[in-house]
């Protein structure tokens, strides 16, 4: 589990962990071990990194369907995330859930889900808990920009607003819901920023691509959070490389061009800090070696692991829901009896 940390170096080692370790699932997908889908965050791992730097392992985290970086950088097991992608049984949910229902609660992280919007609910009630509780906790709900679209953000912010709850809000705006420009989705000049705003809750724009403008909006957040001063809206503006979902480009189809793609490749936040700390001195480009020479052995050991791993047991497939499978006999045999004494 990691703690609060401000150090540039490690910022950029977790995002460069990150990107490497999806790098390596883009390799590894065609072979069609991985069969669940996945979305990957490769371009926009500063959000995740800065927001989660800030945050004490006590803290709680939720995710939404692009949920590896937070996994990871919240201090999720890499050797239970890949195994859940492989869908083995030492995955992080069993194998069951795959990509999209990664959960690591010995690191804080609460789970994520891809409903749309549904974890900041979720993430609200978890903070109303810690409030009732007077517990020292602040959490943190990840989502994208098409979330602030649904009815659940709104009532979540406005309930997190009246109660003065120890959450922190962090959208990553990437500007598309799958393949739907904001333009198709928003007013005519309006900030995102703006819908929070309205239910009472502080609210900052940042250069999402920026781990270290992320970070220090984090910490002010976090700090205040915990406090007792409430909810905090951050919008980090921020790009995804890939496809909406797979590890493919899709650019070709129409909704976004080639040129602003490769406008904001040019702006990737781990070259963009890469550039600042090697500038000023405070990275060499054999830190840099050392780095890469160790998440590679991280990443390699990982996937070994999980392809390694068994595949769930059968009689796994039952457990971990609503009502076990030996109790549906029992309730069809009350339906029975209650039937036949009308």
């Amino acid at each position: 589990m990691r703690s609060r940390q401000t150090d540039p170096r490690s910022l950029f080692r977790e995002m460069l962990r990150i990107r490497r370790l999806e790098e390596r699932i883009v390799a590894l997908y065609p072979e069609q071990q991985m069969r669940c889908p996945v979305h990957l965050s490769i371009g926009q791992e500063a959000p995740a990194v800065g927001a989660c730097s800030q945050l004490e392992p006590r803290d709680y985290a939720m995710s939404a369907h692009r949920s590896h970086g937070h996994y990871l950088a919240k201090g999720g097991d890499m050797k239970a995330m890949l195994s859940e992608l492989y869908g083995k049984a030492t995955g992080c949910c069993m194998g069951k859930g795959g990509s999209m229902h990664f959960i690591d609660l010995n690191a804080g992280f609460l789970g994520a889900t891809p409903i749309v919007g549904s974890t900041i609910a979720i993430a609200v009630g978890a903070a109303f808990g810690s409030f009732l509780k007077g517990e020292d906790r602040v959490t943190a709900a990840f989502f994208g920009d098409g979330s602030t679209e649904e009815g659940a953000f709104h009532e979540a912010v406005n309930f997190a607003s009246l109660k003065k709850l120890p959450v922190v809000f962090v959208c990553e705006n990437n500007f598309f819901s799958v393949y739907s420009p904001l333009s198709v989705r928003q007013p005519a000049g309006l900030e995102l920023v703006d819908l929070a705003k309205a239910h009472g809750v502080e609210s900052f724009q940042g250069d999402g691509n920026d781990v270290v403008e992320v970070a220090r909006l984090m910490r002010g957040a976090v700090d205040k959070a915990r406090a007792g001063g409430g909810p905090t809206f951050l919008e980090l503006k921020t790009y995804r490389w890939y496809e909406h979902c797979g590890v493919g480009f899709d650019n070709d189809i129409g909704y976004r061009s080639e040129t602003e793609f490769l406008e904001w490749k040019r702006r990737c936040p781990i070259e963009f800090l890469q550039r600042r700390l090697v500038g000023d001195g405070v990275l060499t480009e054999t830190d840099i070696a050392q780095m890469e020479a160790a998440i590679k052995a991280e990443v390699d050991e990982a996937v070994k692991f999980a392809k390694d791993s068994p595949f769930p047991a059968k009689s796994l497939l039952m457990q971990h829901i609503y009502a076990e499978a030996s109790a549906a006999p029992a309730r069809k045999s009350a339906h029975k009896a209650a039937a036949a004494r009308k």
